[in-house]
């Protein structure tokens, strides 16, 4: 069972659809006990980072997240989800800090995206819209899409460089919008998959075959 974490911020059907398409057997819960117990877990996009962090920290989310993710479930975070997966975050921050925590898989802060390129040019934010994705190194969340294929973002903060990138884009800056923690099969992207055609569907299908073989099905 791939569980969908809600935090109470927003409509999550679009997600749980696409896992369902893809497969999956799925069910939505606010649940710490269920996410804890969970085969896979993704967490979805939606709201503010300091917000989600907030709600999951009350809802007893956070800890339910990491100790599935210690017991060897697989993970996929999805827009702001991917953001969650960093120490920090600075998106509605409090002015006299500190920065709301996230579940602090990989290092870093997520910080805003830049309205500007290095040359002056001026950018819309939030960025909304189709981007094509660059990736080197094969990923099995990958598997089956091409270099440069096009997935559909919306958002104003962008995560730091690390060595969890496993994929990029460029608007403004470049910037990861795929990552992996090395070694694990947790996964986050930018982008948002369930949005994305049949690229996204692809995705979404990859990380439901990660989840069956770590379960051993």
């Amino acid at each position: 069972m791939i569980v969908v974490v809600d935090y109470h911020k927003g409509n999550l059907l679009s997600v749980e659809r696409g896992l369902a398409a893809a497969g999956a057997a799925v069910r939505v819960t606010d649940d710490a006990a269920l996410i804890r117990a969970a085969d896979a877990v993704v967490l979805p996009g939606v709201g503010a980072f300091a917000d989600a962090a907030a709600s999951m920290e009350a809802l007893g989310q956070m800890d339910a997240v990491r100790e599935a993710v210690a017991a060897g479930a697989p993970f996929l975070g999805i827009c702001l989800g991917m953001h969650l997966m960093f120490e920090e975050g600075v998106e509605h921050a409090p002015e006299d800090g500190p920065n709301p925590r996230g579940l602090g898989f990989i290092p870093g802060c997520v910080g805003a995206l830049p309205r500007t390129d290095s040359e002056g040019r001026a950018y819309k934010v939030p960025h909304v819209g189709w981007n094509s994705v660059e990736f080197g190194e094969p990923s099995p969340l990958f598997a089956g899409i091409a270099p440069s294929e096009f997935f559909y973002f919306t958002h104003s903060f962008i995560a730091p460089p690390s060595a969890a990138t496993i994929a990029e884009t460029t608007h403004s800056v470049t910037f990861p919008c795929a990552v992996q923690v090395p070694g694990a099969p947790v996964f986050g992207v930018q982008f948002h998959p369930e949005k994305s055609s049949d690229a996204g569907a692809q995705l979404l299908a990859n990380f439901a075959t990660i989840a069956r073989e770590a379960r051993g099905a």
